[in-house]
């Protein structure tokens, strides 16, 4: 094939998109519709959960027609990272999805289900050969945090698709995925260049934030051919622009111009951006470079304890000025109570919002608001504990005195009853780690099922 032509409808499955995107999309005939469904950038509780980061609802409103244009047009549906987290209950969750809709429309649908869940023995035994190496600032690994680890996916690349796409599925499902992968696929079956596949993918997979107006609710065609591609939004309202494609090609990279994956590493040194059309840009220049020795990203969560928050405001001026002090005095006191507090067992963690609580010390602003949203976090071995720590905490905060006070009822103002929340288990990434493989393709099943009629 000399042009491969692929629908991003959205930049999220369960995001929501227009329907007629979807049809100005359709209307380019594409070959393929590719989705992103999942992250790791809402943090590890997914994983550990065995959760999405999107409802049931969502997913299925959104699934259901790209299913009937899919399996109407005879091209291939391809989901990664299904379910938020791509671990195998995901991939099941989103498989019950597809089958409740094909009750619906009476549809026939051969499904591949590809699972990246990954056996921590496995693991362990890759440990203890030396095969493993930390991911950007990910500590050390030993087998203590692998025992302690619940969930461990791998990151997938192309491979398995490819085995998926020569059994010739209406849908295919998979696991934790690499985000350029479920575009490029279709063209590396079909022997085109991988630079520019990879890097049509990269852009893709956000759906139309990539566009502007940016969002992930609304979709993108990508245009693959011989020594480049082009890139356009489905939506008239929307453009794309060589600042936006270059822009959107920096996104989620810690180098500008190199961009490491599964398989090799995407080059985007000499990439150049042309302007097509007022809607449209073309980009040539993408390379692809094979590593030479494979790896495979593995994701792994352990559970770090319970959660409790609680929710304030405070506006005395007065209490603003110290509030620096007045917060430490405070987490001294839940300190000198709880004895878990003093050994680190249970942790505290301030932020407050109007004066730093998003950049933390790196704030250069040093004025003072009128207000501020006071947000606390409480961490502890369990939830009976949390929840205690963070009460007397607030209990503390509401009546302590201080320099220039003059009311003698509380300092807080709750928006809510109860004021704390509890917020259930709390998960940090244990593994975040490469591991050297012989053939990626042998750690991700692919698993065929006809589902619908006759089922």
């Amino acid at each position: 094939m000399k042009e491969i032509r692929i629908l991003s409808p959205q930049g999220m499955l369960g995001y929501g998109y227009p329907m007629e995107s979807l049809k100005n999309g359709l209307a380019s005939h594409p070959h393929a519709i590719a989705v992103d469904a999942g992250s790791t950038d809402g943090g590890p509780h997914r994983l550990g959960l065995g959760v999405g980061g999107v409802s049931r609802m969502a997913t299925k409103k959104d699934l259901k027609p790209l299913i009937i244009a899919a399996r109407e047009r005879r091209i291939p549906l391809i989901i990664g990272s299904a379910g938020g987290s791509g671990a195998g209950v995901r991939v099941d969750w989103t498989l019950d999805i597809v089958r409740e809709i094909a009750g619906e429309e009476n549809l026939s649908l051969r499904v591949a289900l590809i699972y990246s869940d990954m056996d921590p023995e496995w693991v362990k035994a890759e440990f203890r050969r030396g095969n493993l190496s930390s991911i950007g600032s990910a500590p050390p690994l030993t087998e203590e945090l692998i025992n302690q680890t619940s969930v461990i996916v791998a990151q997938m690349g192309a491979e398995p698709y490819l085995e998926a796409l020569k059994q010739e599925p209406d849908i295919i499902i998979g696991g934790r995925t690499y985000d350029p992968v479920m575009t490029a696929a279709l063209a590396l079956q079909n022997g085109m260049d991988p630079g520019p596949a990879y890097h049509m993918g990269k852009i893709l997979e956000c759906g139309a934030l990539a566009a502007r107006p940016a969002t992930a609710g609304d979709g993108m065609i990508g245009i693959l051919r011989d020594n480049h591609f082009l890139v356009r939004p489905l939506n008239g309202k929307r453009i794309c622009t060589t600042q936006s494609v270059a822009a959107h090609t920096l996104y989620e990279k810690s180098h500008p111009a190199l961009l490491p994956g599964p398989g090799g590493i995407l080059d985007l040194t000499d990439c150049r951006f042309e302007q097509v059309d007022e809607r449209t840009v073309r980009v040539t220049g993408s390379r692809f470079i094979p590593e030479k020795e494979k790896t495979v990203k593995l994701e792994g969560v352990r559970q770090a304890g319970y959660r409790s928050v609680l929710v304030a405001g405070v506006r005395d001026p007065g209490f603003i000025r110290q509030h620096r002090d007045l917060l430490k005095q405070v987490e001294d006191e839940a300190a000198s109570y709880f004895e878990e507090v003093r050994t680190g067992q249970a942790r505290l963690h301030f932020k407050t919002y109007g004066v730093d609580a998003v950049m933390g010390e790196r704030e250069t602003e040093t004025s003072l608001p009128h207000e501020i949203g006071l947000v606390l976090e409480v961490v502890a071995e369990t939830q009976e504990l949390a929840d205690s720590i963070c009460a007397f905490t607030r209990s503390a905060l509401m009546h302590k005195d201080y320099d220039g006070r003059v009311s003698t009822a509380g300092n807080l103002a709750l928006p809510f009853a109860p004021p704390e929340f509890s917020a259930g288990p709390v998960f940090t990434f244990s593994i975040y780690h490469a591991v050297k493989v012989d053939d990626p393709l042998s750690l991700f099943p692919v698993k065929m099922v006809e589902i619908g009629r006759g089922e």
